[in-house]
């Protein structure tokens, strides 16, 4: 006897996660909750959601976070190098961009940082986080990081969840194996039973 669970449109189960996580916004939290959904995207374009997938996502963003943090260190240090006017200080910080973005486009010819996209997932959405007074300790780059960091781990869980929730039948009903004859003979499946 084959029953068949309810089937809710991927839309609809996806709107369902997408729902719950803007309360992860609210006060004290204040999360950076795009970063969910750019690792969510992300999750499916590298195929689907798995956990060889969702390794290589977290430690991708992960490290591409970190790298974020250094070019807010090293801009810091460097941001007054060619003087205290605006040209000074955005060339500063172009040449610390240069070079962080080369160590890190470098890093990821090494294959447990290989998904270099990924990377940039997570360096911007620090920045963001950072830039933008998100975190739950806005303006705070060690909570940016964090913050940042945690909610691009969510995403490949969000892309899980969001098939999960379809309530899909996990396998089709086989196909009865219909001959010149007409009759119906088990499919190999059955007949191995």
């Amino acid at each position: 006897m084959n029953i068949r669970r309810i089937t809710l449109p991927h839309e609809v189960s996806a709107s369902i996660v997408a729902f719950a996580t803007v309360f992860l916004l609210m006060s004290p939290l204040n999360m950076p909750t795009w970063a969910i959904f750019i690792t969510w995207a992300g999750t499916f374009m590298q195929g689907g959601p798995s956990v060889a997938n969702a390794l290589s996502m977290i430690t991708a963003t992960t490290t591409g976070a970190g790298f974020a943090v250094v070019a807010v260190l090293l801009n810091r240090e460097t941001g007054t190098m060619f003087g205290t006017g605006a040209f000074a200080q955005t060339l500063a910080l172009g040449v610390v961009i240069f070079f962080v973005n080369g160590t890190l486009l470098a890093t990821g010819r090494l294959k447990p940082f290989a998904l270099i996209p990924a990377m940039f997932f997570g360096f911007a959405s620090t920045f963001a986080t950072y830039f933008g007074g998100f975190g739950y300790d806005g303006g705070n780059l060690g909570a940016s990081f964090v913050s940042a960091a945690a909610m691009c781990a969510l995403g490949p869980l969000a892309a899980t969840l969001g098939l999960r929730l379809m309530f899909a039948p996990a396998t089709p009903a086989p196909e009865p194996d219909v001959r010149e004859t007409g009759e119906v003979t088990p499919s190999a499946s059955e007949a191995r039973a």
